[in-house]
């Protein structure tokens, strides 16, 4: 079932309709019927409290004056390359990581602008908030 934080898809009529964070779910006083409160991610901003079945929740049909509704839990996609949770360094490891790059870099041969392949020019922030 999906849980409160998760962030879900809603469909109307099997067209997918908005994104919505699951805010809150309480149980209501009939067996199996949940109080749902969402937070539409739109805008404006709104929350609504549905009343549905865990069945509901669990990305099951159901009407809403009429029309065939679902909801459908978003999970993140993996990006190839990066490591996944066995793999990740640890909360020291990241640690250590950050206090030897905290060093702030060598900027003293660095020309004030530079030219790329294309002929841009890459212009420093820095360089413009002295003058």
């Amino acid at each position: 079932m999906a849980q409160e934080n998760d962030v879900v898809l809603i469909y109307l009529e099997d067209e997918p309709l908005t994104f919505a964070r699951i805010e809150e779910i309480l149980p209501d006083h009939k067996k199996n019927w949940f109080h749902v409160k969402l937070l539409m991610l739109q805008l404006p901003l709104q929350a609504v409290t549905w009343i549905l079945k865990d069945l509901y929740i669990d990305g099951g049909e159901f009407t809403m004056n009429g029309q065939r509704m679902r909801l459908e839990r978003v999970v993140c996609p993996e990006i190839p390359g990066e490591a996944s949770g066995d793999d990740a360094p640890g909360d020291e490891e990241l640690l250590e990581e950050e206090t030897e790059t905290d060093e702030a870099p060598d900027t003293s041969e660095t020309p004030e602008t530079e030219e790329s392949d294309g002929g841009a020019q890459v212009i420093s922030f820095m360089d413009r908030k002295k003058s």
